[in-house]
């Protein structure tokens, strides 16, 4: 901007010294006019010579050149201030908008989430927008009015452009330039209402008082061949999950109560009809809470999976069938499961009472359901109890039905052991005739503990990963320690870490068939036809366990439900952990 104006202040003077080149040359040709003479009476100027015919365009420099030096600084002072700009005003943000230009308005929009917003008479604003709240405007609104599960009203003034309301109602009674659209709400138009093109409300329906003008189209569009109200919903959009909560007091929401009391009605009748298997999946919630939680996470975890193997399946024919069983049998297990944990949260007061008629599942399922539902109203606890009550049901339907397939499977043989050989005879002592002689305790020579997967118990998965967890902690110190000295060959241990896990696991057990953690547990790796541990199945068992862990460590997980007590990696490598002994010397 500051060229510009040097360029303009600097082109009047170059054409000014142009135009004065002729005339000075004009001037020099001229003979000097003679000298005046002096008397006593005052001396006459002479008479100006006329200066010699000029062209046409050096009459025209002439007739500018003829200018004082005064008026040429004037002229350029005029220039000067007429070439000047004017000075800049200062805008607020740049804003993007459809429908008019942004250089006559300043930037100033009311935008609200999960609030209202209002612009009242008098006031002037470029948008008006709530997303999860309601619009409302007696302003002047150069853009538009959108609420988003929410209602829009326009009580005066001006939009515009639109007047636009998604799962809400809109209200006009002044005058809109655009459009008035109702997504799955109502549309009513006051007496004062100006709409100068159309008017879409989808799923409500359009009111309109007699003098509303509306100079474009009236379109009504049903769903489903009905107009319905969705106040309601959006009640509940508002109230409900913007606070996180599947629930809320508010009279609109009387028909998700209404869901809510039926769905309690539905879970009382199941608990009247199947007593028994609610008592049975409480009973082992009850009994079994760690086992019970840990097949939640693992039904959790699994379920992707399982629709993973299943999709694969859609090869063959048998896909299209076990993918809609899955998910049924899923929905049906989460569905009782909900009804297990509100009997088991009754029953933490009926059991009070004895073992009465309240005693009944039944009982317990209403006194749950009625503390679930106040919960329900807490914003986000209502929707934490309820991922928590469908995932840990879900978990312990499925345990409990793991359970009473095992009970249901034959028993397998008990071996036991033969009986040592006594070492020494015992000796009659004489006594009273008719009596048999007391008996002498004899010297039994005590054989050591056979360790064996036939004669000892199987260790579980708690043992196992206590276990576990001392052998990493001990890993951890010895490669924290070594750190030093491998970083002078450029080498560093941490990023190697389960690989030196893994070379510890396998010297460990093809030497001493068990690891530092499990000699602190009396934990020993042994073979299933009591071969020893050579070098071969230590290393195959150790590859195998990368394969157990691969599968967000199912493989060792999958002890809790293995009947044989055995991982993935076990089963691979056909070995097990068994529990020694006290006193059994393990190195």
């Amino acid at each position: 901007m500051k060229n510009k104006l040097n360029s303009l202040l600097f082109a009047p003077w170059l054409a000014l010294t142009l135009a004065l080149v002729p005339v000075l040359r004009a001037q020099g040709n001229q003979p000097s006019p003679p000298a005046p003479v002096v008397t006593d009476e005052k001396v006459a100027p002479p008479p100006a010579a006329e200066p010699p015919a000029a062209p046409a365009e050096e009459k025209t420099a002439v007739s500018e050149a003829g200018k004082t030096d005064g008026q040429l600084r004037e002229l350029g002072a005029d220039d000067q201030k007429a070439e000047a700009p004017a000075p800049r005003k200062k805008r607020g943000k740049p804003h993007w908008t459809v429908g008019y230009d942004s250089k006559k308005h300043s930037s100033n929009e009311r935008i609200s989430f999960g609030s209202d917003s209002t612009l009242v008479a008098g006031e002037q604003a470029e948008a008006v927008v709530s997303i999860f709240g309601s619009s409302t405007s007696a302003g002047e609104v150069n853009d538009a009015v959108v609420s988003i599960m929410g209602n829009s009203r326009v009580t005066g003034g001006t939009v515009g452009d639109a007047v636009v309301a998604v799962l809400g109602n809109v209200y006009v009674n002044g005058h809109v330039k655009g459009e008035v659209v109702a997504v799955m709400g109502d549309v009513e138009l006051g007496p004062e209402a100006v709409v100068e093109r159309e008017v879409v409300c989808i799923g409500g329906q359009v009111k309109r008082d007699a003098k509303a003008v509306v100079r474009g189209n009236v379109q009504n569009i049903a769903i489903a061949g009905k107009h319905f109200d969705f106040t309601g919903l959006t009640t509940w959009f508002t109230q409900c999950l913007m606070y996180a909560r599947p629930l809320a007091f508010d009279g609109n929401l009387l028909w998700a109560w209404c869901i809510a009391l039926a769905f309690l009605a539905f879970y009382a009748l199941i608990a009247l009809i199947t007593p028994s298997g609610v008592n049975k999946c409480v009973e082992t919630l009850e009994q079994r809470p760690g086992y019970s939680l840990l097949a939640a996470l693992l039904t959790m975890l699994l379920t992707p999976v399982a629709y993973i193997l299943l999709a694969i399946t859609l090869a063959i024919a048998i896909g299209f069938v076990l993918i809609p069983l899955f998910s049924l049998g899923l929905f049906f297990a989460s569905l009782f499961g909900k009804i297990v944990m509100l009997a088991w949260l009754g029953r933490r007061f009926t059991r009070l009472l004895g073992d009465g008629p309240l005693a009944h599942p039944v009982f317990g399922v209403l006194i749950g359901g009625v503390i679930v539902l106040g919960l329900y109203t807490i914003p986000i606890v209502g929707f934490v109890t309820y991922k928590l009550l469908g995932i840990l049901g879900l978990g312990v339907v499925v345990y409990t039905l793991i359970l009473q397939f095992k009970a249901s499977r034959p028993a397998k043989p008990v071996v036991v052991a033969a009986a040592p050989a006594l070492s020494g005879a015992v000796a009659p002592v004489s006594g009273i005739q008719g009596e048999a002689p007391p008996m002498v305790s004899p010297l039994v020579a005590v054989a050591p503990p056979v360790i064996s997967a036939a004669t000892l118990p199987r260790v579980g998965f708690w043992l196992r990963l206590a276990a576990s967890l001392l052998d990493l902690i001990l890993i951890g110190i010895v490669t924290g320690m070594t750190e030093g000295l491998f970083r002078v060959f450029n080498f560093h241990p941490g990023g190697a870490f389960p690989f030196w896990i893994a070379v510890y696991c396998v010297i460990m057990w093809a030497t001493k068939g068990t690891t530092i953690g499990g000699i602190i547990c009396g934990l020993k790796v042994v073979r299933l036809d009591d071969r020893p541990l050579d070098w071969g199945v230590a290393v195959v068992r150790g590859l195998s366990a990368f394969l157990s862990l691969a599968v967000a460590g199912i493989g060792f997980i999958w002890v809790a439900f293995d009947d044989e007590k055995q991982s993935w990696h076990d089963k691979i490598a056909g070995t097990t952990i068994v529990k020694v002994p006290k006193g059994t010397a393990l190195l």
